[in-house]
């Protein structure tokens, strides 16, 4: 166990009295209206954005780094911007990639005692610091009108289904989720659709309608500027 896990685990046990735990939440209630604020007043300037997600411990020289790069390329020639997590791995190929492509690139960072800051690919304009996962999480959500996820960790997994959770239950409205590595994520869409649908019924046949599977940038990037064309909407300029 790291130094990180055992201050964590004291701080979960520590006895606190119920003045102490009131106190503390009034100030977290600020301190979310804050950044709340600020996210909003930051992100309604931006425009039509497309959020790509994936695994922080991606290399450079790495396949699905180099992928989401080429894919943040691609997106913002289409006059996309792109927002990405701000830290390193995909969000930083995202990033990079649309700055390469001189597209809007932002950045919604989360403070965290383990891992870097921001990456060097955000606009100066466009980084976003967070306390908060779930007012974070929003601004991905609210602002974005696509949603390419790569491989990656519980944080990739946890943004992915909160995506088709809102559209699943009409909280939001529909907007195009792409999957990228079919052989990475394909043992998920198997059980999804044997375990969650067949056997549990714990989902609609339909529902496997919101995402697309896909292998390559062009495919990634064809499922967005498809999904708008098909539906003959355009994206909320």
């Amino acid at each position: 166990m790291n130094k990180f896990e055992e201050q964590r685990i004291k701080r979960a046990f520590q006895q606190r009295n119920w003045h102490e735990i009131k106190t503390e939440d009034s100030w977290h209630i600020l301190k979310v209206v804050s950044e709340l604020v600020e996210g909003f007043d930051k992100m309604a300037k931006i425009g039509p954005c497309v959020s790509i997600f994936g695994s922080a411990r991606s290399k450079p020289e790495d396949a699905d780094y180099l992928l989401a790069e080429e894919i943040a390329f691609k997106v913002s020639q289409l006059g996309f911007g792109v927002i990405s997590g701000g830290g390193p791995g995909i969000m930083e190929a995202a990033n990079k990639g649309a700055q390469r492509a001189k597209g809007k690139s932002v950045g919604l960072t989360i403070k965290l005692p383990f891992e870097q800051g921001s990456n060097p690919y955000i606009d100066f304009d466009k980084n976003l610091m967070f306390n908060f996962f779930f007012v974070r999480k929003l601004m991905f959500i609210k602002y974005a009108q696509g949603f390419i996820v790569l491989p990656g960790g519980f944080g990739t997994c946890d943004e992915l289904f909160e995506a088709l959770t809102l559209i699943q239950t009409g909280k939001i409205g529909r907007f195009p989720i792409v999957l990228v590595d079919k052989q990475f994520w394909g043992g998920m869409i198997d059980w999804i659709k044997k375990t969650m649908l067949k056997e549990a019924e714990n989902i609609n046949p339909e529902d496997l309608d919101l995402f697309v599977l896909t292998d390559t940038a062009d495919e990634a990037v064809a499922a967005i500027d498809n999904f708008y064309k098909k539906h003959n909407i355009s994206p909320n300029m």
